[in-house]
């Protein structure tokens, strides 16, 4: 096999962003916001006032209607006579977070509707992703279902909706996944990426797709005068369940997906389901405002933990508990189940860094495809994030079992990981995902092939530059600049997440005035930039015990400003990312 040249150690770029300052106070002025968070709303591209005023307030009232999502009329239609005709209908989920969500989102509201209405996660090691014929024949075709939902999946399930049609099931795919060169034959595809959807925004988790179906079902059946005799669902309290989907999915954080999470963390901080309130509880989330960094590191992970290791049941169970005797031992079971995920993932991780340190021909790639005997499935898609951490280049981990090879991929920004795999499909069996993740399996046998295929699809399709990390600055901003008028500000951008990330600052010339280590990994600091007598700044470098002991001074430091609460109080404090 050639390889491309590669760099191993690429130096980081620093990509600092530059604005015209007349559009920055125009802006300013407009919907009243610090230069400096208007600065950041250009670099989001959000650069009209009104855009700007809109993402500044997310509110409820700014989602647009669902019936603009193609196939959404006929959806509603469809699941209201399948209720009004008293027919089974069955709900197919993914075994991951955003399925687990949505999943538990369509079965309340159906049962709020009086649906027979029961739903069906698979098994992850034993059948895999996505809908298959397999369990039409075999579960839906024999509980007599006559409608079955997908949710975070079926938009590649053609033989599945097949075998559905000649059993007399309709089939309502809800997902929000790439769209294949083939369409299931589906009673009705609700996906806004296909290309004829009329609904503006594309980049919903498949729980945000649900949650559009379950508004269009509640408006239809409020013009029907459904809820005169009873109690109308109020949908900004399954909020938590589209901010765990979404945050945990990766999605971009941005228009409908910022509103609805917006929207969440509120209820979720509320603590008004019982088994979310479990979560926190067992994950140390207790009486604290939360964040989407506590969905994506504390709750995230400890559902997902049941659909990697056990069953993805368990996230529904926990998540639809009526109180808190019922919810607290299902909350325990996942973080006792999340502590054995960690165990496995790192030996899975060590594994890979020891292939990788024994064939270091494998740095001179532009990717790295690795396969291990009896991997757990579950975890080796956590431990391919983490090697494109460390190695920043496109990753396939592949666990093989029995002859067959069943892969979890994750990419760079440079590199569409759903369009690579897509010329390499001779080699595939089936394949799915999106341009930064992806699922895959493959005879065992076609590794090697698949290999050299997929490096050559890298190399074909990415320039050297898209393998040197950069590291993007919102501002280079002076000590002075920083205040709590600034830090309050700044907390209207949340929610961050993918699409709108948190600011990112970069300072020069800064001295450090004192430094200790803590938590015997981290670094506390207080920094002072130029002379003695600027203003000095708290600052806290994680895992930072590793440049023990520190120099006088710092070139240049990036970092992210946030408020330190403890014991109620807050102060300003910088969390450094890099320095130089």
């Amino acid at each position: 096999m050639g390889y491309c040249k590669m760099n191993r150690s690429p130096k980081k770029t620093w990509h600092i962003q530059r604005h015209d300052p007349d559009h920055v106070d125009m802006l300013a002025r407009s919907c009243g916001c610090h230069p400096i968070v208007a600065g950041i709303l250009i670099n989001r591209a959000i650069t009209d006032p009104k855009e700007a005023t809109d993402f500044l307030n997310p509110s409820l009232a700014n989602l647009r209607s669902p019936f603009l999502m193609k196939n959404m009329a006929e959806a509603v239609e469809r699941i209201v006579t399948a209720v009004e005709k008293e027919e089974k209908i069955l709900i197919f989920g993914d075994y991951d977070v955003d399925g687990v969500t949505g999943t538990t989102l369509l079965l309340e509201f159906l049962l709020t509707m009086g649906a027979d209405v029961s739903f069906y996660l698979p098994d992850r090691f034993r059948e895999g992703y996505g809908l298959n014929r397999d369990y039409i024949l075999q579960g839906a075709v024999p509980d007599n279902v006559r409608l079955l939902i997908t949710v975070d999946c079926g938009i590649s399930s053609v033989e599945a909706v097949r075998a559905a049609n000649d059993h007399n099931i309709d089939v309502i795919v809800t997902d929000h996944h790439e769209i294949p060169e083939v369409l299931p034959d589906a009673f009705a595809i609700l996906n806004p990426k296909q290309a004829d959807c009329s609904f503006p925004f594309r980049m919903f988790a498949g729980v945000g797709v649900v949650f559009c179906l379950v508004l269009a079902l509640r408006k239809h059946l409020r013009d029907k005068g459904f809820w005169i005799n009873r109690s109308e669902p109020n949908l900004k309290n399954v909020c938590d369940l589209v901010a765990l989907g979404t945050v945990a999915d990766i999605v971009p954080i941005l228009e409908e997906n910022r509103i609805l999470v917006q929207a969440g963390l509120e209820i979720l901080t509320s603590r008004i389901r019982p088994g979310l309130n479990a979560l926190q509880e067992v994950s140390g989330l207790s009486n604290v405002d939360l964040n989407t960094w506590d969905i994506a590191f504390k709750l995230a992970p400890r559902i997902n933990a049941a659909g990697r290791l056990v069953k993805a049941n368990v996230g529904v169970e926990l998540l639809t508990a009526p109180d808190r005797g019922a919810a607290l031992p299902v909350a325990r079971f996942l973080n006792e189940t999340n502590s054995r995920r960690q165990r496995i993932e790192k030996d899975t991780l060590d594994e890979a860094i020891r292939l990788i340190d024994s064939n270091p021909d494998l740095l001179r790639q532009r990717s790295l495809v690795l396969c291990g005997e009896g991997w757990n499935e579950g975890v080796i898609g956590i431990v391919a994030s983490k090697l494109v951490g460390r190695y920043y280049r496109p990753v396939v981990l592949i666990s093989v079992k029995n002859g067959t090879g069943k892969g979890s991929a994750r990419s760079i920004s440079g590199f569409n990981l759903y369009e690579g795999l897509k010329e390499c499909a001779e080699y595939l069996d089936r394949f799915g995902g999106h341009k930064a993740a992806a699922g895959l399996s493959l005879p065992s046998e076609n590794i090697s092939d698949f290999a050299g295929r997929f490096e050559r699809v890298v190399c074909t399709n990415t320039t050297e530059q898209d393998f040197i990390p950069k590291i993007e600055i919102d501002r280079m901003v002076r000590f002075d600049e920083i205040d709590t008028d600034l830090m309050n500000q700044i907390e209207r951008l949340a929610p961050f997440g993918t699409g709108n990330p948190e600011p990112f600052f970069a300072a020069e010339d800064v001295r450090i005035i004192e430094s200790s280590v803590v938590g015997g990994s981290h670094v506390r600091m207080n920094l002072q930039q130029g002379n003695h007598l600027s203003r000095s700044i708290q600052a806290i470098m994680f895992n930072g015990a590793a440049m023990w002991p520190l120099p006088d001074k710092f070139q240049r430091i990036a970092f992210n400003l946030r408020w330190n609460r403890w014991q109620n109080k807050k102060t300003l404090q910088m969390i450094i990312r890099e320095a130089e």
